[in-house]
């Protein structure tokens, strides 16, 4: 396939195209030494070696060294991956992992020619050489692998998940030679890893596509095969300074979704991430520095054309009572709180949500996820406003507590430029028995008047039931077409609010509504087609590739802003506002797993939440 030998124990590398691990016939060459085992005989062709629990001698070159206590502190994984003469078999990988410990007694460097001693174990799905004995008996050179994604196969990991299949070449240097898009950042932080795709960015199933079991299934597929994990070479969690944060070639750059990565060499390996608890899959392990290029910019002010702004802001739990794990939040006081787990997190998160409220510069907000209180939630946040842009500026709209659940939404408006015109009004199930409360938050609809000129907007907030845990006890299961679990439950809800609005519940006596929020459904799926079928518009629907959101990997617009038939012709325009989604979680408020607390900056509105917030700029007419 690639590998030539020039001395008895001095190895040389020649890539060449494919994607296996034995390729073709190798060039002839010494014969091992007797008593030594072919690392492709070790490997063989399955998940597990054959040689499980045996003691083998192998022979090989160093492809990458990740041994701890030598000189290189940024690459620790308690040893180093060898790779030998290939067998022609692109069923086996001709590279192998060698664990050798915290205090090796022998220090390899990448191209020395070793001779190791050992038991053959699985760590983990990993095949690795557990070291007796290490012997440095020359030295040598190896060329890596090329690798072009897609893969030609997936498999199911552990976990049930599928994931590229690359059993073949597990241990050996590879080379990504194509330009690969970061596509999650969730575990940067703890476990060092970048989740990258080819050919761009990966988007949710039905962001676009209509909900269907089969193609849906194929969707899965694909995402599969593009997909790999970039890791940072260490088994440690939480490693400070986080290795690929800043690794940008622009000055002060700041790692993000949708940015790019071409050419990167490493060890391909099958791993948890740093330890038993990451998701199972094919990481890179990267012998050469990384640097990213900054194809994702980060957004600065939103310029939303209009002379009225209405926003959308799910605030990933604002609480005002501290969470020390006691249940003493929601109306009942028994429920668990969430959010800031200190004063001095929650001064952090504060800081975040103000700054980005100060730059949105919206009239009207609509608020999720603040803890359902009375009113300190919400007059904290109003507080902290005023005191950045004037006395008295914002106010909120007094709900008071919604109902029991430990979240609700709300109000925030601009008293210089906005009013309220009546009372508030909610959806529950007392008004329709579609709308489940019990799973949904009640809906919020307040009308505002525009001080300029006496127009009437009434606005509704919402907060639908999410995917995440399972409706099947309603008999709402989760059929496997993409919508995720409780889909039958978030559109009934979507129909309730569509005739909800009809009835004018507020008694503004204008037909203008605005209905935004987290509806936890992408752009294609059912509840959305309730909402266009009651006679309303997705302005999220006009932007392209529309997100607000990014899960497992897959971004997708969870938060949306849709207009009845008399508003739509009022709309100047609407932007998704960047500032969350594609930013890791290590910039949030947290100060927890040993953080760096100078990596916080609260003047900045990025990684305020893990929502973006949805603007609509609009030209009320009287």
């Amino acid at each position: 396939m690639r590998l030539t030998a020039i001395l008895p124990g001095l190895l040389l590398a020649a890539a060449c195209g494919g994607s296996g691990g034995g390729g073709t016939a190798p060039v002839p060459s010494d014969p091992p030494p007797d008593g030594t085992t072919l690392i492709y005989d070790v490997q063989g062709s399955g998940t597990t070696s054959p040689l499980e629990g045996q003691v083998v001698t192998i022979q090989g070159v160093v492809t990458g060294d990740f041994q701890e206590s030598d000189a290189n502190e940024l690459s620790n994984l308690g040893g180093f991956y060898v790779q030998d003469i290939p067998d022609g078999d692109f069923a086996t990988s001709d590279g192998i992992f060698v664990f050798d410990g915290n205090n090796p007694t022998v220090d390899v460097n990448a191209g020395d020619s070793v001779e190791v001693r050992g038991t053959v174990n699985e760590y983990f799905g990993e095949t690795q050489v557990d070291a007796s004995s290490v012997r440095v008996v020359g030295s040598g050179a190896l060329l890596p692998f090329p690798v072009n994604l897609p893969a030609a196969a997936t498999v199911n990991n552990s976990d049930d998940e599928l994931i590229a299949d690359f059993e073949h070449l597990e241990g050996m240097l590879v080379r990504f030679p194509q330009a690969l898009t970061v596509t999650e950042l969730r575990n940067l932080e703890r476990y060092g890893a970048v989740k990258l795709s080819q050919g761009g960015r990966l988007f949710q199933f039905t962001n676009s596509s209509p909900p269907d079991t089969a193609t849906y299934a194929a969707h899965k597929e694909s995402i599969a095969t593009r997909s790999i994990v970039l890791d940072d070479g260490r088994r440690a969690e939480n490693v400070q300074p986080v290795r690929y944060l800043d690794a940008g070639a622009q000055p002060g750059y700041s790692i993000r979704a949708g940015d790019a990565i071409t050419d990167i060499i490493g060890n391909l390996r099958y791993s948890r991430g740093s330890g038993a608890n990451g998701d199972a899959t094919w990481r890179l392990m990267p012998v050469q520095p990384v640097e990213f290029s900054s194809i994702n910019e980060r957004p600065g002010v939103p310029e939303v054309d209009g002379g009225l702004r209405v926003a959308s802001f799910n605030l990933l739990n604002f609480f005002s009572t501290i969470d020390a794990g006691q249940d003493n939040c929601g109306p009942q006081g028994n429920d668990g709180c969430r959010g800031a787990d200190s004063g001095a997190e929650q001064d952090r998160q504060l800081a975040k949500i103000v700054s980005a409220l100060v730059l949105m510069d919206a009239d009207i907000v609509g608020l999720i996820e603040l803890e359902n209180n009375a009113n300190e939630s919400l007059r904290l946040i109003v507080d902290a406003l005023n005191s950045r842009v004037g006395a008295n500026v914002y106010a909120s709209v007094p709900t008071g507590a919604i109902h029991d659940d430990a979240i609700k939404t709300g109000f925030i408006y601009k008293t210089p430029t906005t009013g309220l015109f009546g009372d508030f009004a909610l959806l529950d199930r007392s008004v329709d028995s579609r709308f489940n409360d019990a799973r949904n938050r009640p809906a919020l609809a307040q009308s505002f008047t525009q001080k300029s000129n006496g127009a009437v907007l009434t606005v509704v907030v919402n907060h639908l039931k999410s995917k995440g845990s399972s409706c099947e006890s309603d008999g709402d299961p989760n059929t496997g077409d993409g919508q995720g679990n409780c889909n039958q439950t978030r559109t009934n809800a979507a129909a309730a609010i569509g005739d909800w609005i009809s009835t004018d519940p507020t008694g503004s006596g204008d037909p203008d509504f605005l209905v935004i929020g987290d509806l936890n459904a992408y752009t294609a799926e059912d509840p959305l087609t309730a909402l266009k079928n009651a006679g309303l518009t997705n302005l999220v629907e006009t932007q392209s590739d529309a997100y607000s959101f990014v899960f497992d990997g897959q971004a997708g617009a969870l938060d949306h802003a849709l207009a009845t038939a008399s508003l739509v012709s009022q709309v100047a325009g609407t932007l998704e506002w960047h500032i969350n989604a594609d930013e890791p979680p290590i910039l949030d408020y947290n100060l927890e797993h040993g953080r760096d607390p100078a990596l916080f900056d609260g003047s900045s509105p990025y990684r305020a939440s893990d929502h973006d917030p949805v603007i609509v700029g609009l030209d009320l007419a009287n």
